[in-house]
C-alpha cells in the first residue's frame, strides 16, 4: 500500500485501472504471521497454503480510501496508461487475482482476525 500511497502523493491523483474492479486478495501482516508456525508444523508436505483475509479488494475502493485521505481526487487510469502511472506496479495494478485461504483454514484452523485492508487501510497510520 505504501507504493500506491507514494504514487498517489506524487502524482496528485489515486488511480486504479478502468474501471476498478479488479480485485486484489489481501492479509494482514499480523494474520499472516500467525499463519507461519501452524504451515510449517502441521501442513503436509508440499502443500499450498494461501494467507487470505479478504478475498478480493475492488482497486477502485483501495484508490478512494488513498484519495480520501491525502486530499487528492481519484481517477480511472486506461490500461494503455497504467505502466507509465504506477511505475513498476502497472502491470500488477490491472490483475484481477482474487484467491481463497478456504482450503488453509480448514487445514490448519487458521482464522483471521485483524482488519481487513479497506479498514486497515483507513487508519492514519499509512499515511502518517
Amino acid at each position: 500500500m505504501a507504493a500506491l500511497i507514494g504514487i498517489a502523493r506524487e502524482k496528485g491523483v489515486a488511480g486504479y485501472v478502468g474501471d476498478g474492479s479488479n480485485r486484489w486478495p489481501a492479509v494482514h501482516r499480523s494474520d499472516a504471521a500467525r499463519l507461519f508456525r501452524p504451515a510449517l508444523e502441521d501442513a503436509p508436505a508440499g502443500s499450498t497454503l494461501h494467507a487470505v483475509g479478504v478475498e478480493g479488494v475492488p482497486l477502485r475502493a483501495v484508490a478512494e480510501v488513498i484519495g480520501r485521505h491525502l486530499g487528492v481526487p481519484t481517477a480511472s487510469v486506461s490500461p494503455e496508461d497504467a505502466a507509465g502511472h504506477f511505475a513498476w506496479l502497472g502491470g500488477l495494478v490491472g490483475v484481477d487475482g482474487s484467491s481463497s485461504a478456504a482450503l488453509t483454514r480448514e487445514a490448519l484452523g487458521w482464522r483471521p482476525a485483524c482488519p481487513g485492508l479497506l479498514e486497515d487501510l483507513d487508519q492514519d497510520h499509512y499515511f502518517a
